[in-house]
């Protein structure tokens, strides 16, 4: 029997098939090569920065910050805006509308998160939450959202 190769004759090659299947191998290459170039990097997010916070005072997180709560295992960090049908100022709203934003709670020693979402008012959920034998209120969110005060006790 011979190898492949030995019964291969050029004369027996249609020339179109050929040259049509070398173009659509280039169109894929370059097709997938250009969408590999042109999807957008992922977006770094930073490390949180970090702040003290005493027990029962408030304190002003930026979106990404966390808090540190004194004399406890319990972290809170401000993860999002979830959404604000609140009133923006110059404007005359017949309700006054509230936000909902995100905050990560963890036990960093006993290795336990979860996730809570809290409202700026009573009418769409809640504007507290318990946690790590802590209770967490938010109190209040900046014009733009990018500020949410908390009280943890």
């Amino acid at each position: 029997m011979q190898p492949a190769l030995a019964r291969f004759r050029p004369e027996h090659v249609d020339l179109h098939r050929f040259a049509a299947g070398l173009f659509a191998l280039a169109v894929v290459t370059v097709g997938a090569g250009s969408a590999v170039a042109a999807a957008p990097a992922p977006p770094t997010v930073p490390a949180p920065s970090t702040v003290s916070a005493p027990v029962g005072h408030d304190v002003t997180l930026r979106l990404g910050q966390e808090a540190a709560v004194q004399g406890k295992d319990l972290t809170v960090r401000y993860t999002r805006l979830v959404a604000d049908s609140r009133c923006r100022p110059g404007m005359q709203c017949i309700w006054q509308g509230e936000a909902t934003l995100a905050f990560l709670l963890k036990e960093p020693g006993r290795g336990e998160s979860t996730t809570a979402e809290l409202h700026s008012g009573p009418r769409t959920g809640p504007q507290a939450t318990s946690f790590a034998a802590s209770r967490i209120e938010l109190v209040s969110v900046s014009e733009d959202g990018g500020d949410a005060t908390v009280r943890i006790s």
